[in-house]
């Protein structure tokens, strides 16, 4: 999702000379394949989009898992960027970067002031020393390695599986489901007062295209919305998108995660930036998006 997105602002830019791999063309967790690419290619620029991803299920019952392969494709990318000259590297960390219970919004200068949600710290830590190694290169090496922190992103081609998507993602496809089988009522974990920034994935797109065009300081940015929801008002928000008539139940066994996560965008505000897309027009374009895909399956 993110790096289709960033491909897309790319070529609207008019850049054609894009150097993109899949992940069967490249396996990024191979240290000596990712050597082998960036001696080949040799690629002046890079955008570090890639990473194991997944909601509060995957994050919590795999959190080995999570925490080793961010590492691994991640230093693969920066060491590799690094010993083969690349002018700049933009890594994309995630808001789940911030201690558990942060002040809100929150501010770059609050990371690694207080403990870590329990329920993803494996990929918050990963993610943690993926901006620290880039911080430490900028400092010690002079080399123009730099991060964003991304908050919740969502929209066209999103990852819907039952197991390891988003929260939008995943109660879009939950409340879809249930709509076709005319169910009568969708359960969702967690008591549903959890707050949350969401962000459509093109207009984080663009925060990452101004930062590679205008941005070469040391201090890592937030790209979110400005603006906050709970999980109990979007899933309201998802079912009228999607048109399901039954009931919403949250179950209360289930946890809800980090309570609340907004984050202060004052820094890349200061650049120029700001979100386009308001939540209920991004829920829009992604349910089109999502019906389109769910139909060819």
């Amino acid at each position: 999702m993110v790096g289709s997105a960033i491909v897309r602002k790319f070529n609207k830019e008019g850049f054609t000379n894009l150097i993109l791999k899949t992940r069967e063309e490249l396996d990024l967790i191979e240290q000596d394949k990712v050597e082998e690419f960036f001696k080949t290619e040799k690629p002046e620029y890079v955008i570090d989009a890639a990473a194991k991803v997944g909601g509060i299920k995957a994050n919590s019952e795999h959190q080995a898992d999570f925490l080793l392969e961010n590492l691994l494709v991640q230093n693969n990318i920066i060491v590799s960027a690094f010993k083969n000259n690349v002018k700049k590297l933009l890594f994309l960390g995630s808001s789940c970067i911030y201690p558990r219970e942060s002040p809100q919004p929150i501010k770059e200068e609050y990371l690694l002031t207080g403990k870590l949600e329990p329920t993803n710290e494996g990929y918050a830590i990963a993610k943690i020393a993926g901006m620290k190694l880039c911080e430490k290169i900028f400092e010690q090496y002079g080399k123009v390695f730099i991060s964003c922190m991304p908050t919740n992103l969502y929209g066209q081609n999103d990852n819907y599986d039952p197991e390891n998507s988003h929260v939008i993602s995943a109660l879009m496809r939950r409340i879809h489901e249930a709509k076709m089988a005319n169910s009568k009522e969708v359960s969702i974990w967690g008591t549903g007062n959890a707050l949350r920034d969401f962000l459509y994935v093109d207009d984080m797109a663009e925060a990452v295209f101004l930062i590679m065009d205008k941005y070469d300081k040391k201090q890592f940015l937030n790209i979110g919305s400005g603006n906050e929801i709970n999980i109990r008002d979007l899933a309201s928000l998802i079912k009228e998108v999607v048109g399901f008539k039954g009931e919403l139940f949250f179950d209360t066994t289930k946890p809800d995660g980090m309570p609340r996560k907004l984050l202060d965008i004052s820094k890349i505000s200061e650049l120029g930036w700001k979100p386009k897309i308001e939540l209920k027009e991004g829920l829009e374009k992604t349910y089109k998006y999502f019906v389109e895909s769910f139909d060819k399956k």
